[in-house]
């Protein structure tokens, strides 16, 4: 009998990856269950900025992420007519954060973390569900189509929707709609190069990221009524709201693949969780606070989160106390980051012309008097620093937390008890 205590992540997203190699690190024997038949994700692309790349150094991953930056010139913010409204470069965020923002592709990312995860840890295709948290004395249970699974810890990575945060917190209203709908794609590489940037608009974002491939992810936000969807096509819809925003958006549409466009109602835990964890099990990610993209952050809490667990989580000590310790580290972090989010999203959905227009000088004025405001602005959620994740205790001399046997009998999942 394997006497390594057993984490069971229910989540196979980067949040979920992660959490399992940190634990497995640290001396857990990690199982990870994902309900889709594979991990393929689809035309979107993700920043990550220095304070998710530390965490990914703890990882052993943080160089490999950093091979694949992109961005080493000039980018920043544009106004509709193409006016740069703040502009930033590679050189100065790398001296205000210690690093740059390395845009790539999900798939390339899940793919790194998978290749990290120990062998025969992943399971697609598997659907879960949180049926009891457990105690200090008693194990949690997950069930699946193949039995339940008694588990020491379990990781609640399911996203915006979470099962498993209902389950802990029935009495909590889950996501609200932020106000507005996002596209995302991934278009070839443009006959002519462009500095990365991100536009605002009146009542809308759009952003062009270069990926290291040559290829461009790009992004787009309008203030719709929730449900929304094109009566023809999403690129139709975004040539449309788009066409007569600056250079390279309107060619970047025209270079489109129209059936891998991907829209999206943007939600967010509006009314945040007062803690992150219940008996055994902790959340992680959008599972525990699902913010707005507005500072590209959520893929970058997720990864934190992970490593935070991880060095909390250690085999072998009370783990209820080391679970409250964890909400403690991360629950005031993410909530300021959730809000603060939110406040930019407003800022930059404004619709009154007015508005928009006193929006734009104001940044622009600012920018001009302190050049390095935006970086300072954001130094307090990049400057993050990751703790260490502890040394594995020898293996296979102690029990694992709780009862060893399958309380009342229960049918134990054979693949991956």
């Amino acid at each position: 009998m394997n006497q390594q205590p057993h984490a069971v992540v229910i989540g196979g997203g980067i949040g979920g990856l992660a959490a399992a190699i940190g634990l497995h690190e640290s001396g857990w024997r990690v199982t990870v269950l994902e309900r889709a038949a594979s991990l393929e994700p689809v035309g979107a692309g993700i920043g990550l900025a220095p304070n998710s790349q530390r965490a990914l150094d703890v990882l052993g991953l943080g160089d490999r992420v950093r091979a694949l930056a992109a961005w080493q010139g000039d980018g920043g913010v544009r106004a509709r007519n193409g006016r740069w409204l703040v502009r930033t470069s590679a050189a100065e965020t790398q001296s205000a954060y210690g690093g740059t923002l390395v845009m790539l592709h999900r798939a390339t990312l899940v793919g790194l973390l998978v290749a990290a995860l120990p062998e025969g840890a992943l399971h697609t295709g598997t659907r879960a569900r949180l049926t009891d948290a457990g105690t200090a004395g008693r194990r949690a249970v997950v069930t699946t189509d193949e039995g339940d699974i008694e588990a020491d810890l379990v990781v609640g990575a399911d996203g915006i929707n979470s099962a498993v945060r209902t389950a802990l917190f029935p009495a909590h209203p889950g996501p609200v709609y932020a106000g507005f709908t996002a596209w995302r794609l991934v278009v070839p590489a443009p006959e002519r190069t462009f500095a990365p940037h991100e536009t605002w608009g009146r009542g809308g974002v759009w952003g062009s990221q270069p990926l290291k491939d040559g290829r461009v992810y790009a992004y787009a936000t309008a203030r719709v009524p929730q449900g929304g969807k094109a009566p023809d096509s999403e690129k139709a819809e975004l040539e449309r709201r788009f066409r007569d925003w600056h250079d390279p958006i309107p060619r970047l549409i025209a270079a489109a693949d129209a059936e891998s466009i991907l829209r999206n109602d943007v939600g967010h835990l509006a009314t945040p969780l007062t803690q992150h964890h219940r008996g055994r099990v902790a959340l992680i990610g959008d599972a525990a606070h699902a913010m707005t993209p507005s500072l590209g952050q959520g893929g970058n809490q997720a990864i934190e989160d992970a490593v935070v667990l991880a060095h909390h989580a250690t085999p072998g000590v009370d783990l209820t106390a080391r679970l409250a310790a964890y909400s403690a580290a991360r629950v005031p972090r993410t909530t300021e980051i959730v809000r603060r989010a939110a406040r930019v999203s407003r800022l930059t959905h404004l619709t009154a012309a007015p508005a928009v227009a006193a929006r734009d000088a104001l940044v622009s004025t600012v920018t001009r008097l302190a050049p390095d405001a935006v970086l300072r602005s954001l130094s307090a959620v990049t400057d993050w620093r990751p703790p260490q994740i502890p040394s594995p205790e020898p293996r296979g001399v102690r029990e694992p937390e709780g009862s060893a046997a399958a309380p009342g009998g229960k049918r134990v999942c054979p693949v991956v008890s």
